[in-house]
């Protein structure tokens, strides 16, 4: 399979939203339709940050104009949104994500598609680079299924272990060489080192087995 992995930026009430509010969004795209002169979309989003930057990122996006239902629960939230063009409306079926999308606090995008046709991928590129303020193709390759993410659902964590994982992310724990340390990541939770470890090793029991596919 064909596999590109892209970073763009644009006009985009989410991406606007992650710069101004400091949090990242990890997106799916459900559907895609023209009605009248908007594009509609359907998605789903996991937001991630500070408590407070994550409220006011979804009260200020409940009153943009362009929303037309925001269904939310804890840390997820359902979109349907009218614009008047959407890089994902230039999709074929003969596309798909093989991640969910990536917006982070800078309002970039970061999208990994593929198909088993490279010329479908080369003509999504070349119509979505002329509209995005920024575009940039990081990678095209040919891969094996081996390497696509075929994830479970995700597992329930707590609201402090989804805090914990959250942290240890954004300040580069999983990064090799590591930016960041346990003791470290405690200190801006505000808990004590023992706490910390206990969420954050509770979080990690939880989401590796799900990640790898691996039954209990």
């Amino acid at each position: 399979m064909w596999v590109a992995k892209i970073k763009l930026k644009h006009n985009c009430i989410l991406g606007n939203r992650c710069e101004k509010f400091k949090v990242t969004l990890q997106s799916v795209a459900f559907s895609a339709f023209k009605e009248e002169n908007s594009t509609i979309t359907s998605s789903m989003h996991h937001i991630s940050g500070e408590e407070a930057n994550k409220q006011n990122f979804l009260k200020d996006l409940e009153k943009d104009k362009d929303v037309i239902k925001v269904e939310k629960k804890k840390d997820m939230f359902f979109l349907l949104e009218k614009a008047e063009s959407k890089a994902v409306t230039f999709f074929t079926p003969k596309i798909i994500f093989i991640k969910p999308v990536i917006i982070n606090p800078t309002g970039y995008e970061r999208w990994e598609i593929g198909s088993w046709e490279k010329d479908e991928i080369v003509k999504f590129i070349n119509k979505v680079e002329r509209k995005m303020n920024h575009f940039e193709l990081l990678k095209l390759e040919n891969i094996s299924l081996d390497t696509i993410f075929f994830p479970k659902l995700m597992p329930a964590l707590t609201s402090k272990q989804k805090r914990a994982v959250d942290l240890a992310i954004e300040n580069g724990y999983y990064i090799t060489p590591r930016k960041t340390n346990l003791r470290k990541l405690a200190r801006i939770m505000g808990i004590s080192l023992a706490t910390f470890e206990q969420h954050i090793r509770a979080a990690e029991n939880k989401l590796i087995p799900d990640i790898l596919m691996y039954s209990k």
